[in-house]
């Protein structure tokens, strides 16, 4: 069943994943919206064996780039989902079904949860656990523009929430993860320069460990067995990264320019 609904996704060599991210939308929207960020892998070659209307766009910021592809989606309604992304069977029916019985209308927007995947393993711990809003009426949200960690806010209208999960396949191998948190620790400090936040001998030193311990012990990401380790290590690397590359940041333009 076709929807008046549109598939908003954002590209950067996107080959690995986004063949399922768009399988999972298939019959039901019926616009679909990728903004490539100049992928020189086969992103667009796979994009193109669907109905697709592409736009190639750069934005440093996540969010601007995504705000830049709200604009060009011709419906009412709009579906987000990253390339690392796609829905559940279960969870397209559920959407069909909103659709098909008209009481999408009574809401503006909808929480939907997350099933994380770490190494192709589901995990449900250690702050894996969440909801976002990735459903809505496009003139009811406000997006943020953030480096990284974007996110859409509803600014009128109910809020509902839906049973059925987004699957995402972030960390699908440790090289990958690697350069995912590199890439994100160069973002964050980013963002803290431009926010002039203070560096500390405590945020140096402690806010990485701290980091592993906060998703590991006290969110009992251990529940879900030792194999996700060098995730929590991963998210300690990144925290230890972006402020000793704020300090390098601030040494630089203290000294240097």
């Amino acid at each position: 069943m076709k929807s008046n609904l549109s598939l908003l996704t954002i590209t950067k060599n996107a080959q690995e994943t986004l063949e399922k991210t768009l399988a999972s939308v298939n019959g039901l929207v019926d616009e679909i919206i990728i903004i490539d960020d100049y992928s020189t892998d086969k992103t667009l070659e796979i994009a193109k064996k669907y109905k697709v209307k592409i736009f190639l766009h750069h934005e440093k910021d996540y969010g601007k780039q995504k705000g830049y592809g709200l604009k060009k989606c011709q419906n009412k309604w709009v579906l987000v989902l990253d390339s690392d992304e796609f829905l559940s069977p279960a969870l397209k029916q559920e959407i069909a079904f909103l659709f098909k019985t008209k009481k999408i209308e009574k809401y503006a927007g909808f929480l939907i949860p997350f099933q994380n995947h770490f190494l192709g393993k589901p995990i449900y711990y250690g702050g894996e656990n969440y909801k976002m809003l990735r459903l809505f009426k496009k003139d009811c949200v406000n997006i943020n523009s953030a480096l990284v960690h974007e996110k859409f806010e509803i600014k009128k209208g109910k809020i509902g929430e839906l049973k059925n999960k987004i699957y995402h396949y972030s960390y699908r191998s440790l090289g990958q993860m690697f350069k995912k948190f590199t890439d994100y620790a160069m973002r964050e400090a980013k963002q803290k320069f431009e926010k002039n936040e203070k560096i500390t001998l405590k945020k140096l030193f402690l806010y990485g460990p701290h980091m592993f311990y906060a998703r590991f012990i006290k969110d009992r990401g251990y529940k879900d067995g030792l194999f996700r380790i060098p995730l929590d290590l991963g998210f300690a690397y990144m925290e230890f990264l972006s402020y000793w590359v704020l300090l390098i940041k601030k040494i630089r333009t203290h000294f240097f320019d």
